[in-house]
């Protein structure tokens, strides 16, 4: 092992993405993470797809492999006596545990908080529930879309605000894994004082409310209720994706001196009334849209994207997601890693997106294990108890 958090071990109980994304990124950073599955079916994103790969009869999903890499699966019924044993020497043993399930299901399990902690007292645990684990509606369950509807994300995602919309991947659960994550380590960083662990909540609702951003404030400070506007910021004009002879542009004015900039390089009066300023940009953004469209209307994307940089104008083109990965910039910034799987061989998949100063990899381990497959770390798991249990 090799990372800031290589001493560190995760028990990961969670399933789909919120919780196994928070593990991933610890396991990314070099902990050693033993994923906790179901036997015979594993973790619910085993069966999502299409697309699936590998064999017919036994077929691997690629929804499962986008967030599980550096995990060691076991296979346990946590039903049954067994399972709650090895689960039982895991907690002993573990830094940080993360669970997802609805508030209650662990407790009902047998391993409520406080006996976790009675377990062991410099356990992290990391709760992650659809709409928080109290409250009126506390005991909820959540999944990203409708979490991302109930948290105000779909009413300003869209074309219109006639037209909700949810955003193209589940950011809802993604971010709730990120946070989960920054809190498990800010509980790490405490422990070190305290010596005692203790619970992070976050939530899918929680989550996505925190990404408002300015649309909180607008509304908290200033009573506005944002609505969608489509592919064109609320705040600032331009900025958002305007049309040229062969595709589609993005430009982002967010100087006053850029608009001027870009205006004067393609025979645009910066100050023509209605476009002097940016509020007045914003209050006649159909005027802008519209002149630019038209002063864009006779280039080309691989004509234009360079004047609009010479002019130091930021733009840029929108990309399918094959172009993504097969950009060369991607690929410098170690976000496709190579690694060996023990069904598919040597596969890419997208890689961590945090690099360290003193190397050139991504993460913070020198190589990444393959997503696990189910149960692939049942016997090795249980001998590394064995061998640590006291004599």
């Amino acid at each position: 092992m090799s990372g800031p958090l290589q001493d560190i071990t995760v028990v990961d109980l969670s399933r789909a993405l919120a919780g196994p994304h928070a593990a991933m990124m610890l396991g990314d950073m070099g902990a050693r993470v033993i994923k906790v599955e179901t036997p015979g079916t594993g973790d619910d994103t085993r069966g999502w797809g299409p697309p699936f790969v590998g064999p017919e009869d036994e077929p691997i999903s690629t929804y499962f492999l986008a967030a599980n890499r550096n995990k060691e699966s076991i296979t346990l019924d946590l039903k049954s006596d067994d399972g709650r044993a090895v689960l039982t020497r895991l907690v002993e043993r573990a830094d940080v545990l993360i669970e997802n399930f609805r508030p209650g299901v662990l407790d009902r399990l047998g391993f409520p908080v406080e006996r976790l902690h009675e377990l062991n007292p410099r356990l992290v645990v990391l709760a992650i529930s659809g709409f928080g684990h109290d409250g009126p509606q506390g005991g909820r369950a959540g999944y990203d879309q409708i979490a991302q509807g109930e948290a105000g994300l779909m009413s300003v995602t869209g074309p219109d605000a006639d037209s909700p919309q949810r955003v193209g991947v589940p950011i809802g659960d993604l971010l709730a894994g990120m946070y989960g994550a920054f809190g498990v380590v800010s509980a790490l960083h405490e422990r070190h004082t305290t010596g005692t662990g203790r619970v992070v909540r976050t939530s899918l609702l929680a989550a996505v409310v925190g990404s408002h951003a300015m649309h909180g404030t607008g509304y908290t400070v200033a009573g506005h209720v944002a609505r969608a506007q489509g592919n064109h910021h609320p705040s600032i004009s331009p900025y958002g994706l305007f049309h040229c002879a062969d595709g589609d542009v993005q430009v982002a004015c967010g100087a006053e001196s850029l608009w001027v900039r870009l205006a004067e390089g393609f025979g645009i009066d910066p100050t023509t009334p209605g476009m002097a300023t940016n509020r007045e940009r914003i209050a006649h953004r159909d005027q802008v849209a519209a002149t630019l469209n038209e002063a864009f209307a006779s280039w080309r994307l691989d004509d234009l994207l360079p004047r609009l940089a010479e002019l130091g104008i930021p733009s840029g083109e929108v990309r399918t997601i094959d172009r993504v990965y097969d950009w060369d910039q991607t690929r410098s910034q170690g976000l496709v890693i190579e690694v060996d799987h023990p069904v598919l061989g040597q596969i890419e998949i997208p890689g961590p997106p945090i690099r360290f100063d003193d190397n050139a990899f991504a993460g913070g381990r020198e190589t990444h294990l393959a997503p696990p497959t189910l149960g692939q770390h049942d016997a090795s798991i249980r001998a590394w108890l064995d061998s640590e249990d006291p004599a």
